[in-house]
């Protein structure tokens, strides 16, 4: 599974980073996981307001930190 945190590396970009990560370790999902700080390559997913989650080419999220819970569904889809 391969996810992208999309954002300018605020304390919520690295939030979400890190929750993702714990949260996949616990579930025992592998993930690939990848920071995008390019301003172009974020807006390219028209994601404007940060931080934005992408997995596997498809935004899920944008705005804020995600919460556990949300990012457990996504890892168990």
């Amino acid at each position: 599974m391969d996810i992208k945190v999309l954002g300018s590396g605020c304390a919520n970009c690295k939030n979400t980073i890190a929750l993702i990560d714990q949260v996949a370790q616990a579930k025992g999902v592998k993930v690939q996981l990848q920071k995008v700080e390019e301003m172009r390559e974020i807006a390219s997913y028209g994601v404007m307001s940060t931080p934005g989650v992408v997995i596997d080419g498809r935004v899920v999220h944008a705005g804020g930190v995600p919460s556990r819970e949300k990012i457990e569904q996504w890892l168990s889809a």
